[in-house]
């Protein structure tokens, strides 16, 4: 069956479809931004899906992603009788690479691979190899601090700047996003500091990494995989240094 309407739970899997085929979303989250302007009917966040509000759009797919979503939504959904296509994006290449399932999950909304994929897949091959490795830390929130871990997309993309995430074993505990005191961590010489999910600036991050130099960055641009990865790839390398 054609898939004609489609609702997504992921702001940067709406971002894809949006720009590659206008018209077939009836359905985002509070949280999808890009791009800007969508008059779409909004369904709540991405850990609380309005489920009734969805099942309600009659969508032919719902695209979720397996980080981003619960699994008891994605059920709750799937026994509504609600198709859901789940992407697991954790790398730029591979099994889990952003382009190979981007094309896939575009492929099972009916799209043919559009130009901004064909252009992310090309700038990002494009990109020198590092001349020299820095070590960094990650922080993502504050009060409590907690940081980029093990296995995860914002890794695989620094790494590709010749940036290691000091915390890639995911701490003591071996989380994906462990707390850590910043008074201890492994050796470091860079701070990574995003505007999401918590907005670090000039004054509200650096200060507690006095003897390191920081960067700070779009959090887009290091988490998102969509057409943002056509800019990741062309400005990431100045903001961060």
């Amino acid at each position: 069956m054609p898939v004609r309407r489609v609702v997504s739970i992921v702001p940067s899997l709406t971002e894809a479809v949006a720009i590659s085929a206008p018209g077939l979303l009836v359905g985002i989250t509070d949280w999808c931004t890009h791009p800007p302007g969508l008059d779409v009917t909004r369904v709540r966040g991405t850990k609380n899906p309005d489920v009734e509000k969805i099942v309600a759009l009659a969508p032919d797919l719902v695209l979720a992603n397996q980080e981003e979503n619960r699994q008891p939504d994605l059920d709750a959904l799937r026994a509504a009788g609600v198709p859901v296509y789940v992407t697991d994006i954790r790398t730029l290449d591979g099994e889990h690479g952003a382009f190979d399932s981007l094309g896939r999950m575009l492929a099972a909304c009916g799209i043919d691979e559009p130009p901004w994929l064909v252009e992310a897949r090309s700038a990002w091959a494009e990109l020198p190899e590092p001349r020299q490795r820095r070590r960094a830390v990650i922080p993502i929130w504050r009060r409590p601090w907690m940081a980029v871990g093990r296995d995860t997309f914002t890794g695989a993309v620094l790494s590709r700047f010749g940036i290691d995430n000091v915390l890639v074993d995911g701490g003591p505990t071996g989380e994906r996003y462990p707390r850590f005191d910043p008074d201890d961590l492994p050796p470091h010489d860079l701070v990574v500091l995003p505007d999401e999910p918590y907005l670090f600036t000039a004054d509200d991050g650096p200060e507690a990494f006095p003897d390191v130099p920081s960067a700070l960055v779009s959090g887009r641009l290091l988490t998102w995989y969509g057409p943002s990865l056509v800019e990741a790839a062309r400005q990431l390398p100045a903001a961060l240094g």
